[in-house]
């Protein structure tokens, strides 16, 4: 993969609600827990479809509260569908840690760049990273619901044109989304997005593709 190629792809970010609130134990015990039940969740569903994890996720980003998951370009549109599928998964962590109150999840479709870090370890910056982080910031955001950008959207609205499997799927698990939100993020930028979410929460494993 060339470094020095822009990648536009889907982004998951998982942002843990009032992360710097605890103490570091809890914060070690909720983000150590988080992320290794999401990578054992993810491992399941690419099971099912036979596809190994370095094929579909490119990259895991840690942000401190949370993490960012960039999957593969080939993957494109189907990142609300994951985002909607770990929202569903951090409603059985709440029951397992009283003091985990929750996490705020954005999609969003954009450019990244891939290097390795002083360590060689793969990683990525970008205005989609970026940019994903701002969906946040929506005033209206709760924690049953995937906050996601109009690119996303687009995205997601073109994978399901031509995955009717998907489409019929997400019909019955009753996928609801709001009208369009515009707002402005902390630096004067406008945004728009919708908040999605399934009535019937469940996990919805990836396609298959050729690669």
């Amino acid at each position: 993969m060339a470094q020095n190629r822009e990648i536009i792809a889907d982004i998951v970010l998982i942002d843990i609600i009032d992360f710097s609130k605890l103490d570091a134990k809890q914060q070690l015990e909720i983000i150590s827990f988080l992320t290794r039940s999401y990578r054992k969740v993810i491992e399941k569903m690419l099971l099912r479809s036979e596809i190994c994890l370095e094929t579909f996720i490119m990259g895991f980003i840690p942000t401190g509260d949370g993490f960012y998951c960039i999957l593969n370009p080939k993957y494109r549109g189907y990142g609300i569908i994951l985002g909607l599928s770990f929202n569903h998964f951090s409603d059985q962590i709440a029951k397992m840690f009283p003091y985990f109150q929750g996490i705020h999840i954005a999609v969003h479709t954009g450019g990244v760049y891939h290097f390795r870090d002083i360590l060689g370890h793969k990683n990525f910056i970008g205005n989609g990273l970026n940019d994903c982080m701002r969906y946040l910031e929506l005033k209206d955001f709760t924690i049953s619901t995937v906050m996601v950008s109009d690119a996303a959207y687009s995205n997601f609205k073109s994978f399901l044109a031509k995955r009717k499997d998907y489409e019929e799927l997400l019909h019955t698990r009753e996928f609801k989304h709001s009208d369009a939100y515009s707002f402005k993020d902390k630096h004067g930028m406008t945004k728009r997005g919708y908040l999605v979410w399934m009535r019937k929460s469940g996990i919805i494993t990836p396609p298959k593709y050729k690669f």
